[in-house]
């Protein structure tokens, strides 16, 4: 027996309406459970580092005997070209500081951006166009065994020249 009457009426809009304490009851619970799964899931996350080391910003480049006095040579997979004097040998990125477009070298020595038509000349020194600035000299050293190291974080000025 229930203590209301029934008045055979059905359905969700003649169902008793939740009592306030039962809908905290719920909220509780539902609450609890949210936070264990949070937990659970930072505590999955904490064994994965959330920062990477970065890679070594000196990379070899070769042998000072792998760039003779004469025509630069370029290394793609750095973006690099490598020119060597008599004076010894400088690396210049091929990066544009405008955009980071490569920029391609010309027969004269000169480097021009394909993407907005910044100029520079043989030094890298910008001549036209709207690069902010000359292409980067990287600096140049040597490791023990004779191999040449670039550092793609280090720059130096276009008259700069490692001495072989």
């Amino acid at each position: 027996m229930t203590d209301k009457p029934s008045s055979g009426l059905t359905g969700p809009r003649f169902e008793e309406p939740v009592e306030r304490r039962d809908f905290f009851g719920l909220a509780a619970v539902w609450s609890f459970f949210g936070m264990i799964l949070t937990a659970t899931l930072g505590a999955l996350k904490l064994p994965m580092p959330a920062v990477f080391p970065e890679a070594d910003s000196r990379f070899p480049i070769g042998k000072p005997e792998d760039f003779p006095a004469g025509p630069p040579k370029e290394i793609k997979r750095r973006r690099l070209w490598v020119l060597s004097d008599d004076k010894g040998i400088a690396v210049v990125s091929t990066v544009c500081p405008h955009l980071r477009c490569v920029v391609t070298r010309h027969a004269d020595g000169t480097f021009v951006c394909p993407c907005h038509g910044s100029r520079f000349d043989a030094t890298g020194k910008k001549t036209s166009g709207p690069s902010p600035r000359g292409l980067i000299w990287k600096e140049v050293s040597i490791t023990p065994d004779g191999r040449l190291i670039v550092d793609s974080e280090r720059e130096v000025s276009s008259n700069a020249r490692f001495a072989v």
